[in-house]
């Protein structure tokens, strides 16, 4: 299984870094118990600030960025980690997944994480991060892990981890997402040129699309008389 880690974090070494290793180190043992194989690849979002941010502005996505892409659209399972500033995710986490294409994620299973100085941010993680992939329409596991300061001592950290893990695992080795998708991909809205390939659905003799490429619209029949 191909399980890919986004990390927010800014410094090197983070905390936040920290956190993402830890849940792919336990993952992989864990699949490994099970008879499977589990590769880790890690997106370090500081890598690719300048691409994300030119992205923003232009559109452009520069061969980094297309890279962090294409390894998401190939994700089994995804680990994303952020670190909290002021009661927030991270402003980079934020700004590369506006760059993502809505259907790029349609049931992905994905792992929350975050990290923070204090207690008090403990909720962004379910009241922001959450709420941003379920807008993705991503397979987010029910518990998320939340690490501030005073927690790196606590074991209970550990089981928080280990929990969350198993729950990523069950969902891949069940391939909830290749269910899903393959039930119910049409049925979800897709914007012309995603993912979703909705293009290709599009009545291109509709007189919507007619006049949108500088075409005569086709003339309606004629009512019969009254």
């Amino acid at each position: 299984m191909k399980l890919v880690v986004i990390s927010a974090g800014v410094s090197d070494p983070s905390s936040t870094g920290m956190l993402a290793g830890r849940l792919a180190q336990s993952v992989a043992t864990q699949a490994r118990a099970h008879g499977g194989e589990a590769t880790t690849q890690t997106i370090e979002l500081r890598a690719l600030a300048n691409e994300i941010a030119t992205g923003l502005v232009s559109g452009l996505q520069g061969p980094g960025l297309e890279a962090a892409v294409g390894a998401l659209r190939e994700a089994d399972g995804i680990i994303a980690a952020t670190p909290v500033y002021k009661a927030g995710i991270s402003g980079l986490f934020k700004s590369f997944a506006d760059l993502l294409d809505n259907d790029l994620l349609i049931a992905k299973p994905v792992l929350l994480a975050a990290t923070a100085g204090t207690a008090r941010h403990a909720l962004v993680v379910d009241e922001a991060l959450r709420s941003l992939f379920t807008y993705l329409r991503a397979m987010t596991v029910p518990t998320a892990v939340f690490a501030s300061s005073e927690d790196w001592g606590d074991p209970a950290l550990g089981g928080r981890i280990e929990r969350a893990a198993q729950e990523l695992l069950a969902l891949i080795e069940r391939d909830v997402q290749g269910a899903i998708r393959g039930a119910s991909w049409n049925r979800y809205p897709h914007e012309l040129g995603s993912n979703g390939g909705a293009e290709l659905e599009i009545d291109l003799e509709s007189d919507l699309m007619r006049l949108a490429t500088g075409g005569a619209t086709a003339p309606r029949p004629a009512e019969p008389p009254a």
